[in-house]
């Protein structure tokens, strides 16, 4: 006997919503835990540095290369990585990156040279480049509807935000209690589980692209990656050398030459990894610009403050890291509210309210010395340069990547992570090398102060180069004008939806 037509709907339509809803959360969940990895070890380092530093003999550069090898490896191949995900599907980059991280991690922390220990950094985050633009394109390919997809993303900016932030927590416990090899540890068993659950949840690509490796754009990739290997490390060499030096020179004209070759690579080449053509987008080339100076200001921010805690306060790495637990609870604040907010101001005055209050923040910041105390000179102004921080890095997301077809979506993916690397590594060369000029300028005048000197000398050091950061979002905030204020793709289904409530009480 048949069952009544309007029956039948209701039978077989209820529980389709709910298993592909859970099917969608497990993605979007997997996605932000890869992501919250990636981006954990950016900043989980940092606050074990010095213990680095003191136990495998390295010296102050070296420790610095520790946080550098990482976001050089990340932001060099990233495009590649996106480019990839794009023709070779995402299951098997987003397994394959993730392999690869957990596997580099382990050899991190069984170093026992500072040359082995940067050699695994940068394995983690050559694995990192191919692992994050996956993880994006997971989440846009996934949440289709305009208004899930701004929400989805709205999670995996938070998850992004405070990775970094949460880094010096978690560094800061697991060095004071069991070792600054465990800051490396910890990834182990997290990329092992997500790989356990991944393989089964992530539904498998077609074999499209059987030929896809022939198809990259190699000659680009490592054009790319050669540019910003050299211009990092003239700008870090400035630490020791005049720009006249061949140290610094050599490098920085290697950069200009190789960048304007991977431009005249992607001109001519048949499959570019950048078409040059997706670059005149104004929502794409804004977003990614303002999403440089965010790094470059947000991964300094966590190594200047780490080191300033301790090295010139003297606080334990716990203790540290605690410090800057408001910082990432500002951020989520600051994330979850661009998510409400977006839909009703819109992209271009949220990014320009995020960067000046992230402006002040600094400025405040730059205000630390030899007697600074946490609580007075460090917490407020922390909070609200995190806050804006949470404020802005949603709507340079979406806008960076909204409109962008389903053959792209890896490639914007890879160009707004590589965008905030190429910021980090950068932001990080410039401001670190700025602190130790300035220390080592102040040196000299403060001899006669004896111990009170050097710790004068790093916070004036350490005050400089965050003035610096504040000089990076100013600058950000300007650059919010290029953010088109009319809503467009997601924005305006999301504006609507806001409107929704008031239009039907009228």
């Amino acid at each position: 006997m048949s069952m009544p037509p309007s029956a039948q709907p209701q039978a077989i339509a209820r529980p389709a919503p709910t298993a592909a809803t859970s099917s969608k959360t497990a993605i979007l969940t997997l996605a932000c835990v890869a992501q919250f990895m990636v981006i954990l070890d950016v900043s989980i380092v940092n606050v074990a540095l010095p213990a680095m530093r003191h136990g495998l003999g390295l010296s102050a550069a070296g420790q610095q290369w520790i946080v550098t090898a990482y976001t050089l490896g990340f932001a060099g191949l990233l495009l590649l990585g996106g480019r990839v995900a794009d023709l070779v599907g995402v299951r098997p980059v987003f397994l394959v990156g993730l392999a690869g991280f957990t596997v580099a991690s382990l050899a991190g922390g069984l170093a026992t040279s500072g040359a082995a220990l940067i050699a695994a950094r940068v394995g983690q985050g050559v694995s990192a480049a191919f692992l994050a633009p996956a993880t994006l394109t997971l989440i846009t390919t996934t949440f289709t509807e305009p208004a899930a997809r701004t929400r989805a993303v709205g999670v995996w900016s938070t998850v992004t935000t405070t990775g970094g932030a949460a880094g010096a927590v978690l560094g800061g416990v697991l060095t004071q209690y069991l070792g600054w090899r465990w800051v490396l540890f910890v990834n182990v068993p997290a990329g092992a589980a997500v790989l356990a659950v991944a393989g089964g949840r992530i539904p498998a690509t077609d074999g499209r692209t059987a030929d896809a490796l022939r198809r990259l754009d190699l000659p680009g990739a490592v054009a790319v990656f050669a540019a910003l290997t050299a211009l990092v490390y003239g700008v870090v060499n400035t630490e020791a050398h005049g720009l006249a030096d061949p140290r610094v020179a050599l490098p920085l004209a290697a950069a200009v030459l190789l960048l304007a070759g991977f431009v005249a690579i992607e001109s001519t080449v048949a499959q570019p990894l950048v078409p040059l053509a997706m670059l005149r987008r104004r929502t794409l080339a804004g977003g990614n610009l303002i999403m440089i100076f965010i790094g470059g200001a947000l991964f300094p921010m966590w190594f200047l403050l780490s080191l300033y805690l301790q090295q010139v306060l003297h606080l334990r790495a716990d203790r540290t890291g605690l410090c800057l637990l408001p910082g990432a609870l500002s951020i989520i604040v600051g994330a979850r509210l661009s998510v409400r907010l977006l839909a009703t101001l819109g992209p271009r005055r949220l990014l320009a309210t995020g960067m000046a209050l992230s402006t002040a923040g600094f400025v405040w910041l730059s205000r630390v010395g030899a007697d600074g105390d946490y609580l007075t000179d460090v917490l407020a102004p922390l909070l609200l340069t995190a806050l804006g921080m949470g404020l802005a890095i949603t709507p340079t997301t979406v806008t960076a990547t909204q409109g962008i077809d389903r053959a792209h979506s890896g490639l914007a993916s890879g160009l707004v992570n590589t965008s905030r690397q190429v910021g980090g590594a950068l932001g990080l060369a410039v401001l670190a090398t700025l602190a130790a000029h300035t220390t080592t300028a102040h040196l000299p005048a403060a001899a006669h102060v004896q111990a009170y000197s050097k710790a004068a000398a790093l916070a004036d050091g350490y005050a400089r180069a965050l003035l610096g950061a504040a000089v990076v979002t100013a600058t950000a905030a300007l650059a919010s004008l290029l953010i088109p204020d009319r809503p467009t793709g997601p924005l305006r289904a999301a504006r609507r939806a806001a409107m929704r409530p008031r239009q039907s009480g009228r």
